[in-house]
């Protein structure tokens, strides 16, 4: 098992892990997919769910790419500016996609997502490069969740890495 210095959110049923380095916007992002999504409400139909933030605990599995918190940080979302806070969480999801968050001079207009992906515990993921801080980003999330549900994108299926 791996330990990631990353967030995980399930959207929509899709695991998807932020990656980027310290104050890169993961964990608001993952704030913004939860809230957009209504889950913050313990009675709303989550279409986001917090699955890890800070520490990832991942692993190769015969699905894919399992993802879960550790246990001390299960269902613990850092706010900037307000603290750690508890939110809904779901104990473990299948990532179907990793996003690298970075700035605007780094995404791509168009990518090519049969080379745009990245290897995570031997498991090839397509890769989508995001600024955290646009206020588009939540519903590019949404968007490309949508994309490889409908089947746009050939590697949208987790492959096991050669070698």
């Amino acid at each position: 098992m791996q330990n990631l210095h990353a967030t995980c959110v399930q959207v929509s049923g899709t695991g998807v892990l932020l990656l980027g380095p310290p104050g890169s916007g993961k964990s608001d992002l993952a704030l913004r997919l939860v809230e957009c999504a209504g889950s913050m409400v313990e009675t709303a139909p989550p279409g986001a769910v917090l699955v890890a933030d800070d520490q990832v605990l991942v692993e190769a599995s015969a699905d894919g790419l399992a993802a879960r918190a550790p246990d001390a940080l299960r269902g613990r979302l850092e706010v900037r500016g307000i603290g750690i806070v508890s939110v809904p969480y779901i104990t473990e999801t299948t990532v179907r996609l990793a996003v690298r968050l970075g700035t605007p001079s780094e995404t791509e207009r168009i990518p090519d997502f049969d080379r745009q992906v990245t290897d995570i515990a031997g498991i090839v993921l397509p890769q989508l490069f995001l600024n955290a801080f646009e206020a588009s980003a939540p519903a590019k999330v949404r968007a490309m969740v949508q994309a490889m549900a409908a089947g746009r994108f050939a590697n949208d299926v987790p492959i096991q890495a050669d070698g």
